[in-house]
């Protein structure tokens, strides 16, 4: 799909998902056959809806199950809901939200413990150690005889250790960019585009770039650190508000619009964009991560800026 095809208004591309998932099924009847052709054929915007379906779809089936329905440990019917979604998102954000979906290592897909854009999720591990999952996340727990390990491969997470009893195995989270290891701590690990970021609430964690294992850098609480596979960063005083977002809070103090956006964004389906004309306005309080819709609705009431929206999932931030 190219970028100059048009959009799709949210109504039509969820009637061509419903129509895809359907006839794909297998189950539908040979009226419903017919009502689906009549559809299409009742204005251009639904064969446009029902050719881009099928593009996507071409996609989808080109994948393992897993990949293609995106949805285990859940029900038929919620599993069904999930895919409808996320068709309606590709087709109405495409080809961006296409895009982005297209390249999502298939490492995070199958991950064996994830959350969906805006879901947290708590785990608690068989030794006792407590996982409490941000948004988008997707990890994989490997306990042996020899050590802990937990190998994160987007988001974020917050690690409460526990003590491993008479095997004192050692505890470490992995990214692509290296390793974290626990001294008996509480932690934050995130994966972000470009490296991983570590941040110690209690005790410390040793780090180690995947490229250069030599290159250890320990952090005592209170402290922070980026680091990517060649390279650990320097210390830094840890945020304060660093593990806000597990109590469902955002707190930004003097953050630029722009950057606040691509925060929130994280915990939003969709495409969020922030016009340039007022990236660099600044803002400063504390927001609810569990009714996002409502915190950009609160903007124009703090900055001279304006929200358009395209479709239900696509926003720009504007000039008021």
């Amino acid at each position: 799909m190219s970028t100059a095809a048009p959009l799709l208004d949210e109504q039509t591309a969820l009637a061509a998902a419903e129509w895809f998932f359907l006839l794909g099924s297998g189950e539908a009847s040979e009226a419903e056959q017919r009502a689906c052709q009549t559809w299409r054929e009742s204005d251009p915007r639904h064969e446009l809806a029902w050719q881009r379906a099928q593009q996507i779809g071409r996609h989808f089936a080109s994948l393992p199950p897993e990949l293609a329905l995106p949805s285990l440990n859940r029900d038929r019917r919620s599993a069904r809901r999930a895919a409808v979604k996320a068709l309606v998102l590709l087709l109405t954000a495409a080809p961006a939200g296409w895009l982005a979906w297209r390249s999502a290592p298939a490492r995070e897909w199958l991950a064996e413990h994830r959350t969906a854009t805006g879901e947290q999720r708590r785990l608690t591990l068989a030794d006792g150690t407590r996982l409490h999952l941000n948004t988008a996340t997707a990890l994989d727990v490997e306990y042996d005889g020899q050590h802990r390990l937990i190998r994160l491969h987007a988001g974020e997470l917050l690690v409460e250790t526990a003590p491993d009893g008479n095997t004192h195995r050692p505890f470490f989270v992995t990214t692509v960019d290296g390793s974290a290891r626990a001294l008996g701590t509480r932690f934050l690990v995130r994966r972000q585009a470009e490296d991983s970021q570590v941040a110690v609430l209690q005790g410390a964690v040793e780090i180690r770039p995947a490229g250069a294992p030599e290159q250890t850098l320990v952090l005592q609480a209170g402290q922070q650190a980026r680091f990517d596979r060649y390279l650990a960063g320097s210390t830094e005083a840890a945020d304060a508000h660093a593990d806000d977002w597990s109590r469902g809070i955002l707190f930004v103090r003097n953050m630029r619009l722009a950057d606040f956006l691509a925060e929130l964004d994280r915990y939003r389906p969709g495409v969020l964009r922030c016009d340039p004309a007022v990236a660099g306005l600044m803002l400063s309080g504390a927001f609810q991560l569990g009714d996002i819709e409502q915190v950009l609705a609160s903007l124009p009431e703090s900055l001279p800026v304006t929200l358009r929206y395209r479709s239900r999932y696509w926003v720009t931030v504007e000039p008021a």
